[in-house]
């Protein structure tokens, strides 16, 4: 057992300096802990990913009601359609069941 740790000792006196362990501890200081590690570029990427399917969404619903309201502005059928089952409004002396 002691003869397995002398040469365990002496191979890593030969091979593993000062300066190599310095780099080591550096190269997974950057990788692990800084502000630009790999961690959080992947947590970074996963964020932006999420913001660009949000923004992709807003921007459908965005164009869905530009498109209503170019038609509401042109058909006053289509607005009184809209006012009717939306806001539940009626004609005076017309009476409106509401079937949910």
């Amino acid at each position: 057992m002691k003869e397995k740790l002398l040469n365990i000792w002496r191979w890593s006196r030969r091979y593993i300096s000062l300066p190599l362990l310095i780099a080591v501890a550096y190269v997974v200081f950057i990788l692990a802990f800084n502000d630009n590690s790999y961690f959080k570029s992947v947590e970074y990427q996963t964020e932006i990913d999420r913001l660009r399917a949000e923004i992709k969404e807003n921007t459908d619903t965005m164009r869905h009601y530009q498109a209503l309201n170019a038609e509401l502005s042109v058909n006053p059928e289509a607005l009184e359609k809209i006012v009717r089952e939306q806001y539940h409004m009626q004609r005076p002396g017309e009476d409106v069941y509401v079937f949910d």
